[in-house]
């Protein structure tokens, strides 16, 4: 994607910078930045501020930095870093040269720490954890000061470096801001902005003991990198007055401005980070790319792409008050972009013999089918018909029921790109009574789709070449809850898993042309829905395809009735 080509917005955040412009706040200067934490894979919700952060610096003409905000050696990972790396690119953004990490600045954290310190802004603590809390106070309850909030600076110095050496266990003693234990927001009462945690980091090693808390490293991480506009979701909005504290004290260079958005919350998933960890180690699913999780790797694996991803981003907007997004939106935005893109190609995954007797054994024909209707100029390809075809088992039925117009005894249907074809007999299961073969007769004079003598049929229905023709495992995959909001149905949220998210179908047909699909390359199966060749499990010898989405749009109705 070239970020410079992007259409102009506008929202209360770029009004912010719009006015930051005007008066020549930053110089003219617009850098934003992405700050994840690597202890996890990106998710949906990560991909709207992904879109935002990259979207405004490009188009005010300014710079976009991804940071690793690794500030907690616990559950932080390489892999993740890895993951989050390939998931912004993928979603199509570059950050050029400018790939930082919070562990990078832990010295001049630590000097900074320093120096609050040396100004009798902050000093070391020998509450336990459970005594801070109690200390702290509560909402309608102002705080009261630690004993050892009175140390002396000399001592709070040697404390700290002590605590840099490692001479004391974790929890003995944390380095607190010094502010205000009376303020109205508890955020202010001396928050906790160092503490002791030996536990090795992925990128350090075991060089540090200590490590920042992350109110304390995000801003000035923001400062050394010469970001203007801090962009971060609205649960931050009650940390603002400590990021600015921090930055006014230490009267650093760069005061960047904070501003805060509505996160994004999807319907039927969850995105919070810890609930997602959950589903992964406990094997709800199979993995942070199953392809029903809502992460950039799970959708990326199921089918989407990044344009509509960035599509659905942009359309939703940006906000100041919390809602809930409907999924649907999400899907109309993948089958909108998969349309357009997608070949269409012929598969059936609930296969029903057919054999047209009276076409000659042995002769094969080849049908030229265009990948795209609508759109000749996508090409073709040749799919070989013969006397035995399968079609989809749903679209016969013995005794069919009123507005059944598809094959049924006596009852004639128009074959896709093909012959018209009438059913004369059945074949059924002696045990089951199952239909599994239907005898038919087809019309020669009707390879051009239509009858010589004008007759018309009520159905097309699509099939494949029962000996040319590719078996195939296909996944169908639905939404991963059964709820719209299952983290506000009731105490635990895996009570709401959907037990039908996922359909594995082991005997399905698809056309030979698919033979040398590529991993997660995106087709539409005529009349059936849009699928993607699984990247992990398919091979030339085992294809395996995953449900993207279906056909059916049900946001349109959604969107028809606010046209009304």
């Amino acid at each position: 994607m070239d970020q410079t080509e992007v259409t102009p917005s506008t929202d209360f955040i770029r009004d912010i910078i719009n006015e930051h412009n005007r008066t020549n706040r930053f110089g003219g200067r617009v850098a934003t930045r992405f700050p994840p934490e690597p202890n996890g894979y990106l998710h949906i919700g990560h991909a709207k501020s992904v879109c935002l952060n990259f979207g405004i610096a490009a188009q005010y003409g300014g710079t976009c930095n991804l940071r690793m905000d690794d500030t907690d050696p616990s559950g932080e990972t390489l892999e993740y870093v890895e993951s989050i790396i390939r998931d912004v690119k993928w979603l199509g953004f570059d950050w050029e040269d400018r790939l930082f990490y919070a562990s990078v600045y832990y010295e001049q954290l630590y000097q900074y720490a320093i120096q609050l310190i040396q100004k009798g802004k902050a000093y070391v603590c020998s509450l336990s954890a459970d005594e801070i809390r109690e200390y702290r106070g509560t909402l309608t309850k102002p705080g009261k000061d630690s004993p050892y909030r009175t140390r002396s600076v000399e001592e709070n110095l040697d404390l700290f470096k002590r605590m840099r050496a490692g001479e004391f266990e974790e929890g003995a003693h944390v380095l607190r801001a010094k502010i205000d234990m009376a303020s109205p927001n508890v955020v202010m009462r001396d928050p906790v902005i160092f503490r002791v945690k030996k536990e090795p980091h992925y990128r350090t090693g075991t060089q540090w003991i200590i490590y920042p808390m992350y109110d304390f490293a995000h801003g000035l991480s923001d400062s050394i990198e010469g970001i203007t506009h801090s962009i971060c979701t609205l649960e931050f909005e009650i940390n603002r007055p400590l990021y600015d504290w921090i930055l006014n004290e230490l009267k650093v260079a760069c005061h960047p401005q904070q501003i805060e958005f509505a996160r994004l919350n999807l319907s039927y998933a969850v995105l919070s980070k810890r609930r997602l960890i959950e589903l992964v180690e406990k094997k709800y699913v199979s993995g942070w790319d199953d392809p029903r999780m809502p992460t950039i790797a799970g959708m990326r694996r199921r089918g989407y792409t990044p344009e509509a991803i960035r599509n659905f981003c942009e359309r939703i907007g940006v906000a100041k008050n919390e809602s809930i997004v409907d999924m649907a939106l999400l899907e109309h935005c993948v089958r909108e972009n998969l349309n357009e893109q997608a070949p269409r190609v012929m598969g059936v995954l609930h296969p029903l013999r057919v054999i047209i007797d009276n076409y000659p054994e042995g002769r094969l024909e080849d049908f030229d089918c265009p990948y795209h209707p609508q759109n000749p100029g996508r090409g073709s390809r040749k799919v070989p018909f013969s006397r035995i075809l399968y079609i989809e088992r749903e679209d016969f039925h013995e005794d069919p029921p009123k507005k059944f117009f598809r094959l049924a005894p006596h009852r004639e249907v128009r074959l896709r790109y093909g012959y018209f074809i009438k059913c004369v007999n059945v074949v059924k299961d002696p045990k089951a009574g199952e239909v599994i073969e239907v005898h038919c007769t087809y019309d020669p004079e009707t390879r051009s789709g239509f009858a010589p003598d004008g007759r018309k049929v009520d159905a097309t229905i699509h099939w494949v070449s029962a000996s040319h023709s590719l078996p195939a495992e296909v996944r169908l995959y639905d939404r991963l809850f059964r709820v719209a909001n299952p983290l506000e149905e009731g105490p635990d949220f895996l009570e709401y898993l959907n037990p039908n998210s996922l359909e594995i179908l082991k005997s399905c047909r698809v056309e030979l042309s698919l033979a040398s699909a590529a991993p997660a390359s995106r087709y539409q199966f005529e009349r059936v829905g849009y699928f993607c060749v699984d990247p992990v499990d398919s091979s030339n010898e085992a294809l395996v395809f995953n449900r993207t989405v279906t056909l059916r749009d049900s946001w349109a109705k959604v969107i028809g009735q606010e046209k009304k």
